[in-house]
């Protein structure tokens, strides 16, 4: 069998390239959804995406008897290293047949190339950031993943290892039946909630789009900012969120939850648009709009994610925090039921973030994915 040989990509074509590796290793795998190669294409364009302005990448694809086998990326993020100062770069986007060469020659490159720029330690998958999709499927290979979550083959955690990657942190996916009655203590806890008059739920003001989606995105990077590995959304990227996802939204796609006047909390929902493309084949062209404009607008989608949730750090810690969550939640179910929604997937949360997750929990949420961030030493 001939040697793995590991090439840098540049360019479109090198991007249809890099874009196309994934589809034979997932051509057997029916949870697998191929990604909208114009939303992939536009992701992955800095001029279009202001999340990529702090960060260099690097894309390469791995080849082997004329076939590409596998890819990676290699990224330094300025954002990162400004705010944690560890001289670690990340890696993303990680594909491959299950070769342990394969797996060996991607890792050896980005490693390599990252050490170039003096990075000491190397940590993903970050797709590109983790602002992004990130993290590697461990647990949960059964179900089709949710929009902007990824989904991978059994093998690639244990390549992984073999390389002497371990786990850095796991991010956990909970599953939340809309239409099933909440658990009887998170009734009696809600019920305390609605005779507080301190704090009152609203949907988005569209009038106010953009104002409103910073007030989210202010309380994201408030209520995130001791997590580990945060990023904060800045106003670009705050501006390039509200017009990226505006198309697929209502007003009652958020909620906001006031203290006396003042957004404290906020919890965002977005339809699984993995349902609505999972037949597309990543193409839009020539009927694929029909089919997904139909089905988004006509048909509806049963099933929501919802990735951001948050309370101002200023409340976390006691009873009003917990309240301002259980209202939010409360709300959006409120909303949803009626709508025929059968379920949603609340993710990602970080393991050790007992608080959240015992919420999440008392409201009926059950655990049923696991992804997990890798980590290196180099040198």
């Amino acid at each position: 069998m001939a040697r793995v040989e590991v090439e840098r990509v540049e360019g479109r074509r090198g991007l249809a390239r890099f874009l196309a590796v994934p589809d034979p290793i997932y051509r057997d795998d029916p949870c697998w959804v191929k990604p909208l190669d114009l939303e992939r294409r536009q992701h992955l364009d800095p001029a279009q995406n202001p999340f990529l302005r702090r960060i260099e990448i690097a894309f390469f694809v791995a080849r082997r008897d004329g076939r590409d086998v596998g890819r990676i990326t290699a990224q330094v993020n300025r954002a990162h290293l400004e705010r944690y100062r560890d001289a670690t770069g990340h890696f993303g986007f990680l594909e491959g047949e299950d070769d342990p060469e394969v797996f060996e020659a991607l890792a050896r490159t980005a490693e390599g190339w990252l050490a170039e720029r003096g990075m000491r330690r190397v940590a993903g998958p970050f797709d590109p950031s983790i602002n992004d999709s990130c993290g590697l499927l461990v647990e949960g290979f059964e179900t089709v993943p949710s929009m902007l979550m990824g989904h991978h083959r059994p093998w690639y955690g244990r390549r992984l290892e073999e390389l002497g990657y371990r786990k850095a942190k796991d991010l956990l996916c909970y599953w939340f039946d809309v239409q099933a009655p909440l658990p009887r203590a998170a009734e009696a806890a809600m019920a305390r909630v609605a005779r507080s008059a301190k704090i009152r739920t609203r949907p988005l003001d569209m009038r106010r789009y953009e104002d409103e989606i910073r007030t989210i995105c202010a309380i994201f990077n408030d209520a995130w900012s001791d997590n580990w590995g945060f990023i904060p959304f800045d106003e670009a990227e705050a501006l390039h969120l509200a017009r990226s996802i505006r198309p697929l939204v209502g007003a009652r796609d958020f909620v906001l939850a006031e203290l006396e006047g003042e957004p404290a909390a906020m919890l965002v929902v977005l339809p699984n648009l993995n349902l609505a493309i999972r037949d597309l084949g990543g193409r839009l062209l020539p009927f694929g709009w029909f089919k997904l404009l139909w089905r988004l607008r006509v048909r509806g989608v049963p099933e929501w994610r919802m990735p951001l949730m948050g309370v101002r750090k200023a409340y976390q810690n006691g009873p009003l925090g917990a309240a301002l969550a259980l209202s939010v939640i409360a709300e959006i179910k409120r909303v949803h039921t009626p709508r025929g929604t059968r379920g949603a997937e609340l993710s990602w949360v970080l393991e050790d973030n007992r608080r959240v997750r015992t919420i999440i929990e008392l409201c009926g949420g059950r655990h049923y994915k696991t992804y997990r961030i890798y980590e290196k030493e180099l040198g």
